[in-house]
C-alpha cells in the first residue's frame, strides 16, 4: 500500500487526526511498533485540538522523531536538536510550523473533512526522507 492509500484508509476508514496518521504511517514505514498510549497521546494533536495551532502533521513526525531516535540511543539533547532541524526544515520547505498556515483553502464552518489528505502524504514523505538522512548521524 501506498502512503496515500494508507493515509486514505485511516482518515476515511478510521477517522483519525492528521497527527495520529502521520505517527501512524512513520511507525510504519520505519517498523516501529506503536503503544495504544502513546496514539492515545496525539488525539488532540490537531492543531491543539483544532485551535489551529501547531500542524498536527508536525506534531505527528516531533513525536516519531523522539521514539525512533530513542530506539536508537540518542540522548534527550541529541533528539531535541533533531526536533529543531526537523521544525526548521519543515519551516524551510512549507512556510509554517501552524495548522492555520497549511490548511488547504483555509477554515470555514463548511469545511470538508480530511482537506489536507493530500497535504499528510507529501509531509510523511518530507518526514521519512528527513529521519534516513539523519538516522546516520
Amino acid at each position: 500500500m501506498t502512503t496515500e492509500e494508507r493515509v486514505h484508509e485511516l482518515y476515511w476508514k478510521y477517522d483519525i487526526n492528521c497527527a495520529r496518521t502521520t505517527l501512524t504511517c512513520l511507525c510504519e514505514l520505519f517498523h516501529v511498533s506503536l503503544e495504544e498510549q502513546t496514539l492515545n497521546a496525539a488525539i488532540g494533536l490537531h492543531g491543539a485540538g483544532g485551535y489551529r495551532a501547531q500542524c498536527g502533521l508536525v506534531e505527528g513526525a516531533l513525536m516519531f522523531i523522539g521514539i525512533y531516535f530513542s530506539q536508537k540511543g540518542k540522548s534527550d539533547t541529541d533528539i531535541a536538536a533533531l526536533c529543531y532541524q526537523y521544525a526548521d526544515e519543515f519551516t524551510e520547505k512549507y512556510k509554517s510550523l501552524k495548522c492555520f498556515d497549511l490548511r488547504p483553502n483555509g477554515f470555514s464552518e463548511n469545511d470538508p473533512p480530511h482537506a489536507c489528505e493530500k497535504l499528510t502524504a507529501e509531509t510523511i514523505e518530507f518526514s521519512s526522507e528527513f529521519i534516513k538522512k539523519y538516522d546516520v548521524i
